[in-house]
């Protein structure tokens, strides 16, 4: 199925987020994570494309064709255009299609030095519309509700996720954040620039100290006085901070489920309990 017609059957669709191990030696105990995932009854588990740009295509294809095909999940494959060809992206398109796999998240890709921007495809949208052109894809996109790091502003970000849209993007999910006032503010900004596709929210837990300076470096989300408040308090206190985490996240996903949001999406970290936890919190609203 096309993820994006699981937006017109539910009023909120759940989604979960993994990333493909380092080692391949550790896929056994991924997919027992997956497996422990699936009880979860997730309408979709996306597969990132590998940490730091590193080509772990295979892999992800690998993945998410165990969660399309063995566990009957539908899942959504990233895939990033950084350094890559037209040959290369037809390999990813083949691998993919022949896989079962049929639902892409489209991304650019972190800078890398060692993975210089494509000529091809210089940013997300090319890709989308390289992926259009081929078809057999539902094609999603990333959006962010505090604006791209690269762009000046959240209204030029805005009009370039735009360009998303008409590349054949038909479903978004945002970048994490920890404050749903930004949420809110990009979703009226994007439907008055008439962005009408769905986007689901997307959150993260902070369960672990090792988590806190390495997520919000690498998302450059703002933290609101309740978060920091929660991390001045229990940052010493391993299991108080692992509780306190995960109610931060369900009180933040209950809101916005509770708002309206055309999804939320799971960042797990591959943390199955976590998951599991969470969604216990928020299972009575979906």
């Amino acid at each position: 199925m096309f993820i994006d017609r699981l937006y017109q059957q539910k009023p909120c669709v759940f989604s979960i987020e993994i990333f493909p191990p380092k080692q391949t030696a550790n896929l056994e105990k991924l997919y027992h994570t997956l497996s422990e995932m699936s009880k979860l009854n997730p309408d979709f588990i996306s597969v990132t494309y590998g940490a730091g740009g590193k080509n772990l295509g295979a892999s992800t294809c690998e993945i998410a064709s165990h969660i399309q095909n063995d566990l009957h999940i539908n899942a959504l494959a990233h895939l990033t255009c950084v350094g890559a060809t037209p040959q290369s992206i037809c390999a990813s398109l083949d691998e993919l299609h022949k896989a079962g796999v049929h639902n892409i998240l489209a991304l650019r890709g972190d800078a890398n030095p060692d993975l210089p921007f494509s000529k091809e495809y210089p940013h997300a949208s090319d890709l989308a519309a390289a992926i259009t052109a081929r078809g057999g894809f539902h094609i999603a996109g990333a959006c962010y509700p505090e604006g791209h790091v690269e762009s000046q502003t959240l209204s030029e970000d805005i009009e370039n996720l735009k360009k998303k849209v008409e590349a054949g993007v038909s479903q978004l999910i945002t970048q994490l954040f920890f404050d749903n006032i930004h949420y809110y503010r990009f979703l009226n900004l994007a439907r008055k620039k008439g962005i009408r596709i769905p986007v689901s929210a997307g959150v993260m837990p902070i369960v672990s100290r090792s988590q806190i300076e390495r997520t919000v470096a690498l998302s450059s989300a703002s933290l609101p006085p309740q978060f920091t408040k929660m991390i001045s308090r229990w940052q010493d206190d391993e299991q108080g901070l692992y509780e306190a985490g995960i109610e931060y996240a369900i009180n933040q996903l209950r809101d916005l489920i509770n708002s309206g949001a055309d999804g939320v999406h799971l960042y797990a970290m591959n943390r199955s309990a976590v998951a599991s936890r969470v969604y216990e919190g928020i299972q009575d609203l979906l």
